[in-house]
Formats: C-alpha cells, sequence, structure tokens
C-alpha cells in the first residue's frame, strides 16, 4: 500500500480564523501593580473582536471576566478557567498547521523568552485546551523552543524571522541556523526562510519577534518599522533593517511590496526606560485589522496607513499604551486558531453557548 505523502502549510493570519485566544491578568501575573490599568485594554481587544468571530478567554475566574465584557458579543465568548504565569498568548498559544488539509496544533516549548521569565504554567495552556476539547486538532510536541511572535508566514511556503531570535543561545542551542532552518522546513512545509539579521526595539523582552518589527500583509507586501530620526537609537539597526528587506524577493522572484509605518512619539515608563511602542503589532482578524495606538499623534497616520494596506477589511485603533508597559502590544496578547480549530458549541436557538472549562 502506498503511503499519502505528508504536505503541511503554515497559513497566514488572514486566512479565515475560528476564534482568537487571550490569556487575561490577574493578581499573579507581572501586572499585579496595575490590574486596573490594564484590564480595560484586554477587554477591549476581546469585545471588539467578538464582533468579528468567537474569543476564547484563558482567565482564572470566568464569572469575574464576564461581568467586566459588558459589550461583548455573548455569543462569541467561550471561556477556559486555567492557571497561567502571564498573558503573552501569541508566545504559548498554539500554532496551527494544515497537514494534508487537516489541522495540527503544535504545542512547542515555551521557556519565558529564553528563561528570563516563570514560564511552567503558560507551558501547559494549550495541552490544557486540548485535553479540554477547545482545539479540535491533532496535538503535538515538535521538540523545540519557538513563540509565535518568532515567526511570520504568507500561507504560501515562506517564512519570515529573525536571527537574533531563533538562533537565541537559551533557545535552541543545539541546532546551527542551517539546523533550524532546516526544521523549520520540515514543520511548516516552507520553501524559504527569510532571515533579518538586523532590527532592534527599546524596551523589548524577545530578541527581536519579528512581529515587533515586520510582518506580512499579503504574498507580496511587507509593513516594516522606520525610524526617520538619525539622533534616535534605533536608526542604525531599522535602517540596516529597512536595507535587508528590500534585498529581499517574493517567490516569483520580485521585490516585495514595503510599507513603513509611522515612528511613533517614545513613551517611557515612570521609573524613565524606554517602552516598546510599534505599530507593527497589528493583528489580522476576519473582516478587520486591529491596529495598536499609544496615545502619540503618529496613532492616525498609522490607522490611515493600515487602512491603505487593508482596503477590503475594517481597521480599528485599540488604546495599547497599558500593554507596552510591561513591553508588549496588541498582536503578542493575542493568537489566531484558523478556521475548524475551534469549534464552538450551538444550543437549539442557534447561539453559541458559553463555555467554561476547569482543570
Amino acid at each position: 500500500m502506498t503511503q499519502q505523502p505528508i504536505h503541511r502549510r503554515l497559513p497566514a493570519e488572514w486566512e479565515p480564523q475560528s476564534a482568537v485566544q487571550l490569556t487575561f491578568p490577574h493578581a499573579g501575573t507581572d501586572w499585579a501593580d496595575m490590574l486596573n490599568e490594564v484590564l480595560p485594554c484586554f477587554v477591549e481587544i476581546a469585545e471588539t473582536i467578538s464582533r468579528f468571530e468567537p474569543v476564547l478567554i484563558v482567565c482564572q475566574n470566568a464569572a469575574q471576566i464576564s461581568e467586566r465584557l459588558k459589550n461583548a458579543f455573548r455569543e462569541h465568548i467561550v471561556f477556559a478557567e486555567i492557571p497561567s504565569n502571564d498573558t503573552w498568548a501569541r508566545d504559548h498559544g498554539g500554532i496551527v498547521i494544515f497537514e494534508n488539509e487537516k489541522p495540527v496544533v503544535f504545542d512547542f516549548m515555551f521557556t519565558g523568552w529564553g528563561l528570563k521569565f516563570p514560564a511552567d504554567r503558560d507551558n501547559r495552556i494549550t495541552r490544557i485546551l486540548w485535553e479540554k476539547g477547545l482545539l479540535h486538532a491533532e496535538h503535538r510536541y515538535p521538540g523545540l523552543i519557538l513563540e509565535g511572535g518568532g515567526i511570520e508566514s504568507d500561507g504560501q511556503g515562506t517564512l519570515l524571522t529573525t536571527a537574533e531570535c531563533l538562533l537565541s543561545p537559551n533557545r535552541n542551542p543545539h541546532l546551527s541556523q542551517a539546523d533550524t532552518e532546516a526544521r523549520l522546513k520540515e514543520l511548516f512545509g516552507l520553501e524559504r526562510v527569510l532571515w533579518l539579521h538586523h532590527g532592534y526595539l527599546a524596551g523589548d523582552d524577545t530578541d527581536a519577534h519579528i512581529d515587533t518589527l515586520a510582518r506580512f500583509c499579503s504574498p507580496d507586501t511587507i509593513a516594516y518599522i522606520r525610524c526617520p530620526d538619525p539622533n534616535d537609537e534605533h536608526y542604525p539597526a531599522l535602517l540596516a533593517m529597512e536595507q535587508e528587506l528590500k534585498q529581499f524577493r517574493t517567490a516569483a522572484g520580485l521585490p516585495y511590496r514595503l510599507v513603513p509605518l509611522p515612528w511613533p512619539e517614545a513613551c517611557f515608563a515612570p521609573d524613565g526606560h524606554r517602552l516598546p511602542a510599534t505599530y507593527a503589532n497589528f493583528l489580522i482578524i476576519n473582516g478587520a485589522v486591529l491596529v495598536p495606538t499609544y496615545r502619540v499623534p503618529q496613532d492616525a497616520e498609522a490607522l490611515r496607513i493600515m487602512a491603505e494596506v487593508f482596503p477590503d477589511r475594517a481597521i480599528i485603533g485599540i488604546d495599547c499604551r497599558a500593554l507596552i508597559e510591561q513591553h508588549g502590544s496588541l498582536h503578542c496578547v493575542t493568537m489566531q486558531y484558523p478556521t475548524g480549530v475551534v469549534q464552538t458549541v450551538y444550543n437549539q436557538h442557534s447561539k453559541l453557548s458559553t463555555q467554561n472549562s476547569k482543570l
């Protein structure tokens, strides 16, 4: 009997989604001292996404969070009560591929961005979601340390990433760049990996996650951050990154359409250190693009540019000034699941049933 050849594909973010995961902050996270400031941001993200698709909310107390979601489309809220260390679902969430057209959720190891922060509870979330029946896909452990914020897929076999993150000695020190690329190609069914060797964002804890620097918007379009001020500390690294992007070619051998994003006015924490504000940390969902804003003059221009890049989607700004206090932003706290993975349950009146999954 001839074995069926294995075809794997890592979908792009703009493809149809079944849900977006959020892991809500609580008093046991680094948000403890500013829960009142950051919870409204999570609520706004959840409520906004619920207008377009289901939201899978991992939290400590579903009843308390439910009370806050006053403007949510209730039929699109699914709760899972699971312990967590923190809130960065992009990096502890499952990464879904399609293998011979069937979804498989990869449960990569998450180690708090190379052993910087505790992540033992976060590292178990995807497994528990699957055990509770909320992820309808085969569950696998690929055996690599990898975060969702560290990779960008065009859905057609090309991956965009940064060498600083994926080749960090605190992630997979036993693998060279060639070894890492070969493993990524095998797991994700890739034809190509585009490596950025430059790029920097002050206040970043992730070792230059690609989702803070440059993002696929379509198979031939990349939006990226550009610093126009030669006196800014970011200028040399981001200029070098821009030159790298200009050298990249699409699978068809053509230059990418490169869209520079505005450089936000510098934001600072109370102790004076600079925070990683970036408009590249947007989230693409069904019918819309959510764009982080930071209460700075450049917010309006960022929304205008994104409307040009995504003319067929609603462009919605989300105030993420609180999020960058813990060195992340909008994309970092979300993880989308492709169509068919999070299967919501409808009752006899064809309304989505809220599910509470407890340990």
